[in-house]
């Protein structure tokens, strides 16, 4: 099993900066990828941002420009800076790992991220 640890969640003013952390329980060197999902009340469960092991990234269009996806394999952690936070950016956000030939999903276990107008 692999561990993933979220912080860095909290609340912000509208047009507001976070950043947000993923610690994973071991090196996440070989892994698939990792990305940040996010689930706001009344809403699907979104991708926000992913990166691979090759270093490629994705973004959802409405974070694309404002968020940035990054990782430091020497502290097994991936994290998201999210810039010119809107209200609609509140949700509880969640970090993934795809690890293995399986491509299995590992979650953590969410945090808050609240943007007051």
């Amino acid at each position: 099993q692999v561990l993933l640890v979220e912080s860095g969640g909290g609340s912000v003013q509208a047009g507001g900066s976070l950043g947000l952390s993923c610690a994973a329980s071991r090196s996440i060197f070989t892994f698939n990828a990792m990305g940040w999902y996010r689930q706001a009340p009344g809403k699907q469960r979104e991708l926000v941002a992913s990166i691979t092991r090759g270093g490629s990234t994705n973004y959802a269009d409405s974070v694309k420009g404002r968020f940035t996806i990054s990782g430091d394999n020497a502290k097994n952690t991936v994290y998201l800076q999210m810039n010119s936070l809107k209200p609609e950016d509140t949700a509880v956000y969640i970090c993934n790992a795809e690890i293995g030939l399986t491509r299995r999903d590992y979650w953590g276990q969410g945090t808050q991220v609240t943007v007051s107008s």
